[in-house]
């Protein structure tokens, strides 16, 4: 069977900046022998965590818990288990990831092992055995945006660390607002398709 890597994008205009990022990285995966799968967060169906933790009763030896919203969240989270690379993709939004972003990775806790009388939860998965790329933008040259903004970052990290993928590549693009709709010039997107080639089949 090919391997996969799986690119989660949450932001809220196709085709921009994080959206073109993504799909170069996939593209040269994909030239790597990798299949290769793309997912709107906007185009899904994803309620809100009721912090109610039901997921996190379960069995502990179970890859993730079950969530009591019947929505999209469930195939995406098995899609994304199946797959061998993760991209976490999201522009930078008042500081941190977009609001369906946030609400994406605040439904991972299903990966997170959290009995009542336990005064903090536990990963299910210990073993990082997947590849991932986290990526964000935003309109603040990358340098300076990196300090003084590293909250949107971190969050992606955490949110693939906690799906079982270790991040090997973060990627920020700053300053990508002087148009209203911005390509990636041809710097930065040797820079997507080098990132891409750490997927490989």
């Amino acid at each position: 069977m090919d391997k996969k890597v799986i690119g989660i994008i949450g932001s809220y205009r196709k085709g921009g900046i994080t959206d073109q990022v993504v799909t170069g990285i996939l593209e040269s995966a994909k030239q790597n022998g990798m299949e290769t799968q793309k997912i709107y967060l906007i185009d899904q169906s994803i309620k809100f965590c009721l912090n109610c933790r039901v997921c996190t009763q379960t069995d502990p030896n179970k890859i993730r818990g079950k969530c009591i919203h019947n929505d999209d969240m469930d195939q995406i989270l098995t899609e994304i288990d199946k797959a061998d690379g993760l991209i976490l993709a999201s522009p930078i939004n008042f500081s941190t990831v977009t609001a369906i972003m946030k609400r994406f990775i605040e439904r991972l806790i299903v990966y997170a092992y959290w009995p009542w009388e336990k005064m903090a939860p536990q990963k299910r998965i210990n073993k990082l055995s997947k590849k991932a790329i986290i990526v964000t933008s935003s309109a603040c040259p990358a340098l300076i945006g990196r300090i003084i903004m590293p909250n949107c970052l971190n969050i992606l990290k955490n949110g693939a660390k906690i799906a079982g993928a270790k991040v090997v590549k973060s990627l920020y693009f700053g300053a990508v607002c002087n148009t209203e709709k911005q390509k990636l010039n041809e710097k930065q997107l040797r820079k997507v398709k080098k990132a891409g080639t750490i997927f490989k089949a």
